[in-house]
Order: C-alpha cells, then structure tokens, then sequence
C-alpha cells in the first residue's frame, strides 16, 4: 500500500480489443498483461524489438517561467537547470521522508511533463503549493497516452515528448547503495516512454508493428523490471517507504541541493547509514504450478523451519529466462545468506535472495564519522 494510492484507470485501451488479450489489474488495469503468449512477448521485448502499451501512466503538465526553479524547490531532484529533452525522475517526500509521489520528468522547453502513477493526487497537491508563482499544472492523462519502448535514447527534437528511464546510472547528485552502474543488472535494460495523443494510440502501436515489433503487454515489461532491480511507487513504496531502502537515490533524490519537504531525512539517514528495511530479488522455486502474490510475507528459515516474517514481495513476474522472480522489502537486520521461504496459498515457496541494498547499508560516499559511532553502527564497509 502506497502512501498516496495509484489512479484507478480512467481509460481502457482499445488495444485490449485485440484477438488474445487479457486485461491488466491493480495498478496495471486499462491495459493489456499479455496478448496471448506472454514468453514470446518477453523475448521480443529482451531482444529489443516489442512495443508496450503504457498509456494507463498518468501525464501532468506545468508551464509557466518559474515552473523549474519552483519544482526544484518542493520535490527531492535539482530541475533549475534541467536542459530541454533531458529525462530525470523525482520523489515527493512527506515531510518525515516517506515517498508520497514518484514522477518520470522530462521538459521541452516550454513544459515540464510528468509522468506519474498518481496524476490526480499529484496535480492537486502541486496546485495547493503553487502560491504566487508563475506556474500552470495541468492533470493531461485524458489527452496523453505513453508507450513503452526497448531504446536507450533520449527524444529527439523532430520525436514526440519522450521520457528515457535514467535507472539505474547514479546520477550527478545522487548516490547508491548497491553495485556500481557497469556492474548493475539494470544496466542492460533499455526504456523509455513515448507521448502520443491518446486518440492516435492505436495507430502508433500499428506503425511500430509495422516494422517488425511485436506487442507486448506489461507480463514482458513488469519481468524485465525486476531484473533490473527497477523500483516502482505502485508497488515498491507503501506508507513507511524512504528512498534509501529501494536504492532510488541513484536516480531520484540529489543530495547537495538545497532544502526541500524530506530532505532531512534524506540526509540523516545518508549520513548515519543503515536505512531499517532494504531492497532484495528473490529467485523462487518454480517447481510448484502457483508462485506468490504481491503481498505475501517473506520468513526467514530458522532451524530448517519458517519462522517470523521479515518482509513482504512487492512484485513478482515469471522471467523468460531465469524463471519466477520477484522484488521484496524485508528487515535491514535479516543476514544477506539467510535462507528465506514466502507464504504461498497451499504451502511456503522457497526464495533465494539476491541483495540490492546491502544490508550493512552504507553508501560509497557516506561522509566519515568524527567521532565515536553510536554502538551497532560498524565501520564503512570500503575502509
């Protein structure tokens, strides 16, 4: 459960109409799973020759001649000097640090588009913080639909809005947690989002298929996701979620701007280390017929036995290759080898897990200590 809870989907796609598709749900409803055969669908979009439906993600417009300095102000990323068709992405903290908001950003030159899962919610409070200020926000879902792409490029000037995913390359401002970017599985993974005028959507996707990709539903892209470590607020993020515990300072929260509703937080937590949950990819045994649901608790195996739970999966997906997988968050405090089962509906599944944050839970870069460490804290893992 996220803080601020996901649009329920205004719009259901007119590719849903097409032969063998079957229809999204939760924060994934309006449009398509899969469309029939999900495998080959992942595969095509692996190769980097699929297209996706995206347009249940929400749009949100500000125009306006502060509309930069001003988001830079309220929100977890430095935008003053954003250049036009550079894509970013930012967080809306509450003021004790939880994440409210999550937002894909991109600007023309004109207007700042944001793409996000909660447009309405977003649109509102953007609107109570706009003050005096020369800024306009716009909730553009109803004219806007995205569509997902496998390319590692940025809009060019002649293309449509379009928003490439930074993840997961640190960037200038940020921080990580986990393993550096050449080394970071979602290194190999292309995105991005292109906005069409939602009345053209199906003759977008048509253009595309028309030159040998084959459409894929959100089965493919939500798989390929979790392979890549790639957090998402609709599922990643409930009411206690801060930044450091899903690795999302590598991409959305700049460290050295100035104060913003958070960044205390933020900058504590960096700081002292050790955020209380972290981040981890569970491989589940795929040998049963079920697996998972978002949702079920994450045990630790104790004397051969589950015993507490320690966490919860927030995704799980059936990889094309490397078979069922998900995403969980459990207990900073659980050892990076413990063996780990998840409930399932009959029986326990078993999950081996594959860390994303450490769970000493320091940053390469967390500033050394000046004095005597508070008990339990340990030395930087690099000294």
């Amino acid at each position: 459960m996220t803080t601020t809870a996901p649009d329920v989907a205004r719009h259901s796609s007119p590719l849903l109409r097409r032969h063998g598709a079957v229809a999204g749900a939760g924060p994934d409803a309006g449009v398509a799973w899969h469309y029939g055969d999900p495998t080959a669908e992942q595969r095509a979009l692996a190769r980097g020759g699929a297209v996706v439906d995206q347009s249940h993600v929400g749009v949100v417009t500000v125009t306006g001649p502060d509309r930069l300095t001003w988001l830079n102000s309220i929100t977890s990323q430095e935008l003053s000097g954003l250049a036009p068709r550079t894509s970013t992405e930012l967080l809306v903290l509450s003021p004790q640090g939880h994440v409210e908001h999550a937002a894909g950003v991109v600007d023309d030159g004109v207007t700042t588009w944001l793409l996000t899962e909660t447009p309405v919610a977003l649109a509102a409070w953007l609107d109570r913080m706009k003050f005096s200020l020369r800024v306009e926000i716009a909730d553009a879902t109803d004219d806007w639909a995205a569509i997902g792409e496998p390319v590692d490029a940025e809009g060019a000037a002649a293309e449509p809005v379009t928003w490439r995913d930074p993840w997961p390359t640190v960037a200038p401002g940020g921080t990580r947690y986990g393993p550096a970017d050449d080394e970071h599985p979602g290194t190999d993974r292309a995105w991005r989002l292109v906005l069409v005028p939602r009345a053209e959507l199906a003759q977008q996707i048509a253009s595309r298929e028309a030159t040998g990709w084959r459409l894929a539903g959100t089965w493919a892209s939500e798989a390929l996701r979790v392979e890549a470590w790639r957090p998402r607020a609709s599922h990643e993020a409930d009411h206690r979620t801060i930044p450091h515990e899903l690795d999302w300072l590598r991409t959305a929260v700049h460290l050295h701007k100035g104060c913003y509703r958070g960044q205390e937080t933020v900058a504590r937590v960096h700081n002292l280390g050790r955020p209380p949950r972290r981040l981890v990819m569970l491989h589940l045994d795929g040998s049963g017929h079920l697996i998972p649901v978002p949702g079920a608790e994450v045990r630790e195996v104790v004397d051969g036995e589950p015993g507490r739970a320690v966490g919860h999966v927030t995704t799980v997906a059936r990889h094309h290759e490397i078979g069922p997988v998900a995403l969980a968050v459990v207990k900073r405090s659980v050892p990076e080898d413990a063996a780990l089962v998840v409930d399932g509906d009959a029986d326990v599944v078993a999950a081996a897990q594959e860390v994303v944050v450490p769970g000493e839970g320091v940053t390469l870069d967390r500033p050394a200590a000046r004095g005597p460490l508070t008990r339990g804290l340990g030395q930087h893992p690099m000294l």
